[in-house]
């Protein structure tokens, strides 16, 4: 065992805890039970089998009010697991569910006994026909597949909120729509062709032409069924105009029964029912679809009206006027959208009534979006607002930051609401749909309906489409809470039905909520034939039963998981799955909701319980050491719950005094160590990188990994113990150089000045000329100490640079100019909750830059670029993302190339500093789609802005990467062209 291993028990949760009775039973301790777990590894290699109780828990949870514990999880590389696994269960007696980004809201991601997870390796797209179609992976985000098509001017058709995270699996298996699908640009309507295995392990390519010759050969029995029963449905003609009505308002309650009357054949039916089949039909292992135009001409308004029925009231009007989008939100949501970054704080005391309708026209032409803008003024002046507006012009906007910034705030919807409920409630969300000119009235009944049994929901929705949400919270440890749940349910569903004749699911699929209330809605004809429908397709259950069809009529109150109070940071979670797609450990470990998902468990157990004590064994390194602490999970969770903080204030809870008092001692005598450092590295270059990395192992093993960092071959040579000689007198900025760039060089065989000669260099010829304060060695920005946990060596070395900063800039009279975006990071922000009060008050008065911000807007301008390379490749950093400089990187690269790309699949290297030495498996899981772009195609230039997420790309794609600045001072170097790509 290492030296310095630490105790798994400091992590233990502290206080007092009551026995969850839906905690993980003892039973589960030691993970998946014999013989499954020798069989699945048996059948499909141990690496693609998760075992462990942690595995187990992790995948346990979804975006919804359930939970419920595998048995087992396997991740599926390819189509032949896919078969495999199916066959094994079906030999078994056993049950399978399919798991994919785990956004859905009703439990559809969550089983009892194998879990397959169908994410990892099932992402990509190829654009078709220059983008009429394309064919995406089950594992790719919407938000991923958009960003491939817009480069063609298209985009798909389902646009749900929840893009940023969800899947196109998940979409086309719930018929999930969003904002602007509707009923004409949803999955049933856009999908041109699938690919699935069906229960059986047959695989179908509705594209094939042989498609329906071959699956009468191997399913004849399947075909015949699904024969007959479109003979049965189109014989009934009252049936059939009942199945026509249901779809022209949005639905994906059950199973799409319009499939028969739309497909002619067999394949052609089972097209249509695999959209909206939630899993339990098969597995969609590719998806084409027919996209459609993006039109880039946008005009958008928020618009506040006095209540709920008065906004419901206007929809229609826009609807007419040619509105693609119509967005609800009451004031519930408003209040609590203050939570979300950007929205207006004022909303906070908007009166309780007060509701906001988001409205937006798309266009392909500026004539089309002056005709839209003229037909919504006519509708603005029959309106009675609650701040009216005078014109169109002041009503409507085509700002791109204000309109992103109103569908921020109407996507955090149940996020946002879900953050501000009562710690320690379950969270409930559906969403219903009615005929467009009946939402006045239904959400008058709706509120009455909350009242009556005790619910200050909120409501939003696509009213549009007749289309609304609501969110409900309540404690689901108290069977009162739960019965009173139970009976708003049976009263809704009711309503919706009986009043309206709505649906009860519009978007977010039957699940395990609406379930029991499908015959309530479809009447007994139509539901039995959903019954003989899984049977003709999976007549022995494998595929996630209790989904979509269940007669148990409390069904949908099983499985309703507690919410145990876990630290203040991560309390909010409502374990939606935002954060997963940026975290850079998601494909290795665990992901910023798996890592709360866990805490949480561990709060369910009796304390030092078999359960709790196996979570505290793995969640040290699957947790806490491969959290890279970028935290970009706070930017895409819509409360900005910062996972990498609370990680890193675990990693402090593991230290032990000793380990304290060194780093304390390391950040005193700081400059000290940057020089033997720099030494260090200097002698590396002559023992070679075979000898270091058996050292470094060694050491590794001796101490601990994730204190001693290994050695890596694509580490740079020492930096020169010189930096420029500048001059104080004249100017414009002074030059910081992060302590990383006095350590470390530039890439092995590139020829040209050094990152600070640059930067020196470019500023002079700008005539910005910079200086670099003779005493710099010693200070740092502190993010060594602040992302290790360390408390007093942060504290001393924030401290210290804020000091040092004040003093070279004059008092914050000149700008502090950073070379590395994670220096410029931890200087202008994460430095300050360490200071003393005085040395905060001098912090205010540090206007702290990033070199990229420089070079963009203070020497571009005043620069002529000479030669460009022919193409670039670029890399914005995670610390670029909380800046915000991403723009002003991509305007230096373009000033330096003719091409300028950013790999769609770009994100945190999770370098992190030094944690790619100290585990390098992180850095290679988190670049590893990034790489495979980059790799796809050569570029003359390989660019970012922060040295060590420069080695960590270089090691991950094998291409070099230097600082974007080094580039702009070869581009606009006067002289002849020198050599600097080797």
């Amino acid at each position: 065992m290492p030296l310095l291993e630490p105790d798994p028990r400091s992590l233990r949760p502290t206080g007092r805890r009551a026995p969850s009775s839906d905690r993980v039973p003892d039973a589960l301790a030691a993970g998946t039970p014999e013989p499954l777990r020798s069989e699945l590894i048996a059948l499909l290699g141990a690496d693609k089998v998760c075992w462990k109780v942690s595995d187990l828990v992790r995948y346990a949870s979804d975006a919804s009010p359930y939970r419920f514990v595998p048995r087992a999880v396997v991740v599926a590389e390819d189509i032949d697991d896919i078969s495999a696994i199916l066959s094994y269960a079906h030999g078994k007696g056993r049950e399978v569910v399919f798991r994919a980004a785990g956004t859905s809201l009703n439990g559809q991601a969550q089983g009892e006994d194998i879990l397959v997870d169908v994410r990892r390796h099932w992402a990509g797209i190829e654009v078709l026909d220059d983008g009429l179609r394309a064919r995406v992976l089950p594992g790719t985000t919407v938000v991923r597949a958009n960003a491939a098509l817009a480069r063609h001017g298209r985009v798909l058709g389902p646009d749900p909120a929840s893009a940023i995270a969800c899947t196109v699996g998940g979409v086309v298996a719930n018929n999930a729509s969003g904002m602007t699908a509707g009923t004409t640009r949803n999955s049933y309507r856009t999908v041109s062709s699938l690919t699935f295995v069906l229960p059986s392990g047959t695989v179908v390519d509705t594209a094939d032409p042989r498609a329906d010759e071959d699956l009468a050969h191997a399913e004849p029995r399947l075909c015949a069924g699904l024969l007959e029963l479109k003979e049965e449905i189109e014989a009934d003609r009252e049936l059939t105009a009942r199945i026509r009505a249901k779809y022209t308002i949005k639905n994906t309650n059950g199973y799409r029964l319009d499939a028969f009357l739309d497909g002619a054949t067999p394949v052609e039916i089972l097209r249509g029912l695999m959209v909206g089949s939630e899993g339990t039909f098969g597995f969609i292992s590719e998806v084409v679809f027919d996209t459609l135009p993006l039109d880039r001409l946008v005009s958008t308004a928020l618009l506040f009206f006095p209540s709920l029925p008065a906004a419901a009231g206007a929809v229609p009007l826009f609807n007419e006027a040619g509105a693609i989008a119509v967005e609800l939100m009451d004031g519930n949501t408003l209040r609590a959208s203050v939570s979300v970054k950007g929205v207006p704080a004022d909303w906070a005391g908007l009166p309780k009534d007060t509701t906001a309708l988001l409205v937006e026209f798309r266009a392909p032409s500026a004539a089309a979006q002056e005709a839209y803008e003229r037909a919504a003024g006519e509708v603005l002046s029959g309106l009675e607002l609650v701040a009216p507006v005078a014109s169109v012009t002041n009503a409507f906007t085509r700002d791109p930051g204000t309109i992103a910034g109103y569908w921020k705030a109407r996507k955090a919807f149940v996020t946002a609401v879900g953050g501000t409920r009562p710690s320690g409630t379950t969270l409930i969300t559906e969403d219903f749909a009615v005929p467009p000119s009946s939402l006045s009235e239904a959400c008058a009944a709706l509120l009455e309906l909350q009242a009556r049994h005790g619910f200050d929901a909120a409501v939003a929705g696509h009213a549009a489409h007749g289309n609304l949400h609501f969110l409900l919270a309540f404690d689901a440890s108290l069977p009162s809470d739960v019965d009173r749940y139970a009976a708003f349910m049976d009263e809704f569903c009711r309503l919706t039905v009986e009043r309206f004749d709505g649906s009860l699911k519009a978007e977010h699929a039957t699940g395990r909520n609406i379930a029991p209330f499908l015959e309530l809605e479809w009447g007994p004809r139509a539901t039995e034939l959903m019954w003989r429908t899984k049977q003709v397709i999976d007549p022995d259950g494998v595929l996630a039963p209790r989904i979509v069809l269940d007669r148990d009529p409390r069904a949908h109150l099983r499985g309703l998981k507690t919410i145990p109070k876990v630290e203040l940071v991560a309390d909010p979670c409502i374990e939606c799955g935002f954060c997963e797609p940026t975290c850079p450990s998601k494909d290795l470990t665990t992901t910023p909701r798996q890592r709360i998902v866990l805490r949480r468990e561990m709060m369910r157990q009796p304390d030092a319980s078999p359960v709790e004590s196996a979570l505290l064994d793995s969640y040290g390194y699957d947790a806490v050491d491969t959290c890279a602490g970028d935290s970009t999970c706070a930017l895409d969770c819509p409360v900005g719950i910062d996972t990498g903080a609370l990680m890193k204030g675990f990693r402090h809870q593991r230290h032990s005094a000793r380990e304290e008092r060194a780093a304390a001692l390391a950040a005193r005598h700081f400059k000290a160590v940057e020089v033997s450092a720099r030494l260090a590295v200097a002698a590396a270059d002559k023992i070679g990188d075979r000898l270091l990395e058996r050292v470094t192992g060694l050491a590794r093993k001796a101490v601990r990994p994730d204190l001693v960092p290994e050695w890596l071959p694509q580490i740079p040579g020492a930096a020169s113990a010189t930096l420029p000689r500048t001059a104080r007198v004249g100017a414009a900025a002074v030059y910081f150089p992060a302590c990383v760039n006095r350590i470390f060089g530039e890439p092995d065989g590139f020829r040209g000045p050094s990152l600070p000669e640059a930067l020196v260099a470019v500023s002079e010829r700008a005539g910005r000329p910079v200086w670099i304060p003779d005493d710099v060695a010693g200070t740092c920005c502190a993010t060594i100490w602040h992302s290790k946990g360390y408390t007093e060596g942060n504290a001393v070395m924030a401290n210290r640079i804020v000091e040092a900063a004040w003093g070279w800039t004059a008092g914050g009279r000149l700008p502090l100019v950073v070379d590395a975006s994670s220096c410029t990071l931890g200087i202008a922000h994460e430095v300050v909750p360490h200071l003393s009060d005085d040395n905060r008050e001098l912090h205010r008065e540090l206007t702290v830059l990033d070199s990229v911000v420089w070079a963009a807007e203070e020497l571009l301008p005043r620069l002529t670029v000479l030669r460009t390379a022919r193409s670039a490749v670029l890399h914005p950093t995670c610390s670029m993302r909380h800046l915000g400089d991403e723009a002003q990187l991509r305007a230096v690269a373009a000033a330096c190339a003719d091409e300028v790309v950013v790999p769609d699949d770009a994100g945190c290297c999770a370098f992190a500093g030094d944690r790619g030495m100290l585990h390098p498996e992180l850095t290679a899981s988190a670049t590893a789609r990034e790489a495979t772009e980059v790799r796809a195609r050569p570029y003359e230039a390989h660019l970012s802005a922060n040295r060590m997420c420069e080695v960590g790309l270089e090691r991950g794609t094998g291409r070099r990467y230097y600082s974007v600045i080094l580039e702009l001072e070869r581009a606009t170097r006067p002289g002849p062209e020198y050599l600097r790509r080797s």
